[in-house]
């Protein structure tokens, strides 16, 4: 009995080598059910799978950081000749940050910022934690050296007016939340809290609100909510109530994210809705991938953040898991989601299954979320995304920034380039709690598919 199944074990492994399996069928036809274990066949995925490793997650976040680390310079310079500016006491009207592939003053840099600290956090190499500290340092310091200048002639030019005389949530909510992580991770505290404390003013003193107080805009029309904004406020109060131990700031987060889900969240389909019209009606339902990103990304912060005997845990917890439940119903063969999350003829699209993949990574380490539940599928999403990272650091198949529409092909037809930056910060985030995971949560090839252990 043994000689013959040893025999056995032979032949489908020589018959293998013949029979590859390419889009389910067979190209020469030789095996069978008799001769072979037709379910060891190997087949042919769009994106690797069963191959994630600690070693390949650094590979792609080491190449990120080098790209990234050279085109963002934190320097100053003189646009009328191009030659650096040291002394800040001598900024004007014609000194401009030295031109990189990205600003450090965005939303966008702002989950880069928090995605730098992530990967140090996790992997242990200080360079990634050092690029954050090195920029919001130098973003506190030409700050400092504008201000009084601003206040003297507030039309003059200044690359850092944004910071100083914020017009929009996307002006302060993101980079705020970086700046109390990097507050917390080593920045100068004289430099970078008084950024700090002028961002969340505008957020709770400044910005506009509907009559019962939800954080609104007057763009595209009148009294339009934004679901992007929930990440652009909410994490940012988190951060300053966990940083100073007023509590003031977490209720108000709280009770924004209630008033924006009450409104967003379609309990049908467990998705969100990217724009909500006061005087609309009804409102179009389009679930834009990115903007379900940022409600996601929100949700999790917030859990973060929060005291565990809050009485808001409850909601935010039940609302994660219905979320994510939702998009996991939606995800592609591939391992990404696509731009519109529930038409999947719609282009498949980076930044936003990289945040996913961060999210679902990390309410599965912190707990919340049931390993063998989500594990494989959010393994297969660091996979896809991990293919969209090309040789020189650049990120491929991002949205570019995108406002509100309300037909299909709007968000359909929005471009993608490898300068959204959009896609940079998600990317780092969603690598560094993937490399968490695998030491958390080891998995197994059982029967061919990935397993939690």
């Amino acid at each position: 009995m043994l000689i013959r199944k040893m025999k056995w074990i032979v032949l489908p492994l020589t018959t293998l080598l013949v029979c590859k399996v390419n889009f389910g069928q067979y190209v020469t036809g030789k095996g069978n059910d008799v001769n072979m274990p037709l379910h060891l066949m190997k087949p042919d995925y769009v994106t690797p799978y069963g191959e994630t490793t600690p070693e390949k997650i650094k590979l792609v976040l080491d190449k990120v950081y080098t790209y990234l680390n050279a085109v963002t310079p934190a320097q100053l310079i003189d646009k009328t000749n191009n030659q650096p500016v040291a002394d800040l006491s001598k900024v004007n009207n014609n000194t401009i940050f030295k031109l990189g592939d990205f600003r450090l003053t965005s939303y966008e840099w702002g989950v880069a910022y928090t995605g730098m600290l992530e990967v140090t956090a996790a992997t242990g190499d200080k360079r990634f934690a050092q690029y954050t500290i090195d920029r919001v340092n130098f973003l506190g310091s030409v700050t400092k050296a504008y201000k009084s200048l601003l206040a003297k002639n507030p039309d003059m030019a200044s690359p850092v007016k944004s910071v100083v005389k914020p017009h929009a949530l996307d002006d302060a909510g993101s980079l705020a939340a970086s700046m109390i992580k990097a507050l917390k991770a080593g920045a100068n505290k004289d430099l970078v809290q008084p950024l700090v404390d002028n961002f969340i003013d505008f957020i709770v003193n400044k910005e506009y609100r509907l009559k019962d107080g939800t954080l609104a805009r007057n763009r595209p029309l009148p009294n339009t909510l934004w679901l992007d904004d929930l990440y652009m406020s909410l994490p940012a109060l988190a951060q300053m109530s966990s940083l100073t131990g007023d509590a003031k700031y977490f209720d108000e987060a709280v009770k924004q994210y209630h008033l924006f889900a009450n409104r967003m969240f379609n309990t049908q389909n467990n998705l969100y809705m990217h724009g909500w019209v006061q005087d609309m009606d009804p409102h179009p339902q389009f679930h834009w991938a990115r903007a379900n990103g940022w409600a996601l990304l929100t949700t999790v912060e917030l859990l973060d953040a929060l005291p565990k005997n809050h009485p808001a845990c409850a909601e935010l917890m039940d609302r994660l898991k219905k979320h994510v439940y939702g998009l996991a119903q939606l995800q592609d063969k591939t391992g990404f989601w696509h731009q519109l999350l529930d038409r999947n003829d719609s282009y498949l699209e980076t930044s936003a299954t990289a945040i996913y993949a961060y999210c679902i990574a990390r309410a599965i380490n912190k707990g919340w979320l049931d390993a063998k539940a989500y594990l494989p599928m959010v393994l297969l999403a660091w996979n896809a995304v991990a293919t969209k990272v090309t040789a020189d650091g650049q990120v491929e198949g991002t949205c570019v920034g995108t406002g509100m529409g309300f037909d299909p092909a709007f968000y359909y037809y929005r471009p993608v380039s490898n300068f959204a930056a959009h896609g940079y910060g998600p990317v780092l985030l969603a690598g560094a709690e993937i490399y968490r995971l695998l030491q958390l949560h080891p998995f197994e090839i059982n029967d061919s598919a990935v397993q939690a252990k």
